[in-house]
C-alpha cells in the first residue's frame, strides 16, 4: 500500500534543501569563519578568508552556487519509528534533486553511455544537470517522530584528496590520531581551496568507515569541537599550510568525527575526507 503524502510537497522541499545546500554557508560556518578571521595574525591570510565569507554571503543573496563544481548529492534520511517509507516516497525525492539542480542550476556533470564510455568519458556529457545521479540513498533509524532528508553536495577536490584504509592501532588511540593527521596534513598542502573542515568515520568495513564519514558531515558543527576533533584541527593547522596553501594559521576550521562499533582486531578502518573551503555544504528537508 502507498503512503498518503502530498508529493509536490515532497518535490518542493527537497528542490529548496540541495538550493540550500549549494548556495549558501550553515551559521555555524559563518561563526567559523569569523573567528579563523579574528585569529589570523598574516594580512594575505586574512584577506582570503574575508573574501570566502564575503562571496559566501553574496551567494546566498543570489540564490548562486558557492563554487563552480555545484557537487553531486548524497542523501541521508532520518526516519522515526512512527514514520513509513516506500518507493513512491523516495522517487518523489529524487524528482526533487532533479528539479533542485535544473533550478541552481548545477554543472552538467552526467556522463553518458554504458559502463565502458561512463568510465573513459567518451560517451559525452548531458548537458542537462538533472540527469546528475545522486549517490545511493543512506537510511538512518531516529528515536525522533521526524522524516528528514538531509542532503550534500560533493565536490571533487575533497573525493581526490579522500582516503580510506586501515590502521593498525597497537591499542593506542595515539595511533589512529597519528595517522588521521598525517592524512590530513598531506591533502591540506595537495588540495588548494582551503581552509576546510575534515570529515572522519572509523568503522568495522570500507563501507561503515565511509557512511560513518558521510553522517559526520551531515551532522557535525563548527561550534561544537570534542576533546579529539580539537587535537586533529590544531595538529593540522600546526603545518602552516594555511587559506589556499599561502600559509597562515587556519588549514582547517574544524573536524567532524564519528567513530562506529568496532572490532576484535588490530585494525581500524578509517575514512578521511578534506572537505574544501566551500564545504560541507548541506541542507535539510522535513517532511
Amino acid at each position: 500500500m502507498s503512503i498518503l503524502f502530498d508529493r509536490k510537497e515532497i518535490v518542493d522541499k527537497t528542490a529548496d534543501a540541495l538550493i540550500r545546500a549549494a548556495t549558501r554557508f550553515r551559521d555555524d560556518q559563518k561563526i567559523a569563519y569569523q573567528k579563523a578571521i579574528e585569529a589570523e595574525k598574516d594580512e594575505t591570510s586574512k584577506w582570503i578568508l574575508e573574501t570566502i565569507l564575503n562571496n559566501a554571503e553574496v551567494a546566498e543573496q543570489n540564490k548562486s552556487p558557492l563554487c563552480d563544481d555545484t557537487g553531486i548529492p548524497h542523501l541521508i534520511l532520518e526516519a522515526g519509528k512512527q514514520k513509513q517509507i516506500d518507493g513512491t516516497l523516495i522517487e518523489a525525492m529524487q524528482d526533487g534533486i532533479a528539479l533542485g539542480l535544473k533550478k541552481l542550476p548545477g554543472r552538467p556533470m552526467a556522463i553518458m553511455g554504458d559502463d565502458i564510455p561512463r568510465l573513459d568519458q567518451s560517451g559525452g556529457l548531458s548537458p542537462d544537470p538533472a540527469d546528475l545521479l545522486s549517490a545511493p540513498l543512506m537510511l538512518i533509524p531516529t528515536d525522533e517522530n521526524v522524516l528528514k532528508l538531509h542532503i550534500m553536495m560533493q565536490g571533487g577536490g575533497p573525493e581526490i584528496r579522500a582516503k580510506t584504509y586501515r590502521v593498525f592501532h597497537k591499542h593506542s588511540i595515539d595511533i589512529i590520531i597519528d595517522e588521521i593527521v598525517s592524512w590530513a596534513t598531506e591533502a591540506a598542502g595537495l588540495l588548494g581551496c582551503t581552509p576546510g573542515a575534515l570529515a572522519v568515520g572509523i568503522g568495522r568495513s570500507h563501507y561503515e568507515a565511509s557512511s560513518l564519514m558521510l553522517q559526520a558531515m551531515a551532522f557535525g558543527d563548527f561550534t561544537k569541537q570534542d576533546t579529539l576533533e580539537e587535537t586533529i584541527t590544531q595538529r593540522v593547522n600546526d603545518s602552516k599550510t594555511g587559506p589556499l596553501g599561502l600559509g597562515g594559521n587556519t588549514s582547517l576550521l574544524a573536524t567532524f568525527l564519528k567513530v562506529g562499533p568496532q572490532r576484535a582486531s588490530g585494525v581500524r578502518i578509517v575514512c578521511m575526507r578534506f572537505c574544501c573551503c566551500m564545504e560541507p555544504r548541506t541542507a535539510y528537508a522535513e517532511f
